[in-house]
């Protein structure tokens, strides 16, 4: 990973070559240098993905309710580089992909007159909720509810697919990308996080066991596989290290916030300390990438606006570790002040504009919910 930054430029210059020659689903092919350069079914390499690699948040939550089946095969089809699953477990051990463990607002659990007894306030990593959480039910009781729209204030037109499909769990997954993989003779990636990690080994659910064996079982554990390790917590991904060899990286929300696991501690630092020369030095000695929040490269003023780049990416570089910050949006109310247009929130803005000025900035990719978009804005950026 040390030479990342050295080989990016070269890496740019081939994706915009493959740009010129072809074209997939309408879009210019940055995603045709995924399948050159991946080689056969279940390998892969960092070194393989394009800069900038489109990452599918939750797969193409833009488009369709997020960590469902048909969200992550829509980011695939779009020619996302990677698709993203957050995992929290059930009740009875299965690792299962939701957002939170709190499944209020992204499935129709609360039309189940057999599970109201089960709604409760719970305390998640400081912060006191309200709901239905997934650790209260077994497998088969999760399997009996259906997805929906996270957002709908935002993406009414997704609620057209509310009820579609249901929760998966990871072992489904799994097997969905390896049989894509076979049929599409590229290695599928995924992009998998660990959340609340501390919280669930609290509650005798500790995550990183369960993930290590199923890494193990599907071939996924070789520091070569076609899968990246995420966690807000830098002890999961230490833990995560020592069980398999599998890429991994420590994301980073705001500055002055402190990791869960860093809070159980009696840690003192904060994401501040840990994005200093001295904090990137410390998590490459066991990670090789982060997964900074976009503010943490360039901030915003009290309008909102984009200001100056920080240093991180130069500095992260310089530990040899690779980010991909997070999250980039169509829409008005996520896109930064400057890129907004007209007055509905719930419009698009100006997303390229704001794809121009963070790829401008040499992050090695980006988490997106609308992977087309992000695909042609890597185009365009390899071309330039």
């Amino acid at each position: 990973m040390t030479e990342r930054a050295q080989t990016s430029p070269g890496r740019r210059t081939l994706l915009g070559a493959a740009v010129l020659g072809t074209a997939a689903l309408g879009l210019p092919a940055a995603a045709q240098a995924t399948e050159r350069a991946g080689g056969g079914h279940g390998n892969g390499s960092l070194r393989d993905l394009p800069v900038p690699t489109v990452i599918g948040h939750r797969g193409a939550s833009g488009y369709r309710p997020e960590h469902t089946l048909g969200s992550y095969r829509l980011a695939l089809d779009m020619g996302a580089h990677i698709v993203e699953q957050d995992l929290v477990p059930t009740k009875d051990g299965h690792l299962v992909c939701r957002h939170e463990n709190d499944i209020t607002a992204t499935t129709d659990v609360a039309d189940h007159p057999e599970f109201a007894s089960r709604k409760a306030t719970k305390k998640i990593d400081g912060i006191p909720l309200t709901g239905w959480f997934t650790e209260d039910f077994t497998l088969a009781e999760l399997k009996t509810l259906r997805a929906k729209e996270r957002i709908p204030g935002n993406r009414q037109k997704n609620t057209l697919y509310d009820g579609r499909w249901e929760i998966p769990t990871f072992e489904e997954v799994l097997r969905w990308a390896d049989k894509e993989g076979r049929r599409r003779g590229k290695p599928v990636w995924l992009y998998v996080e660990t959340k609340h990690p501390t919280y669930f080994r609290g509650l005798g659910l500790g995550l990183e066991e369960p993930l290590a064996r199923l890494l193990r079982r599907y071939h996924r554990h070789r520091a070569n596989a076609p899968l990246i390790l995420q966690s807000f917590e830098p002890g999961s991904i230490q833990r995560l290290s020592r069980l398999v060899a599998t890429p991994r990286v420590v994301l980073l929300s705001g500055p002055k916030e402190r990791p869960w696991d860093f809070v159980e501690a009696n840690d003192p630092r904060t994401v501040a300390d840990l994005v200093t020369p001295a904090g990137l030095k410390w998590m490459a000695s066991f990670a090789q990438g982060i997964g900074p929040t976009l503010d943490l490269i360039i901030p915003k003023d009290a309008s909102g606006r984009l200001t100056t780049p920080t240093t991180l990416v130069k500095d992260a570089h310089a530990q040899g570790l690779i980010l991909h910050p997070y999250t980039m949006r169509n829409e008005n109310t996520f896109l930064p002040a400057d890129f907004r247009r007209g007055t509905d929130p719930n419009a698009y803005g100006d997303a390229f504009g704001a794809f121009r000025a963070y790829f401008a900035t040499g992050i090695d990719g980006v988490f997106s919910d609308n992977p087309d978009t992000a695909l042609l804005a890597a185009a365009d950026f390899a071309r330039n």
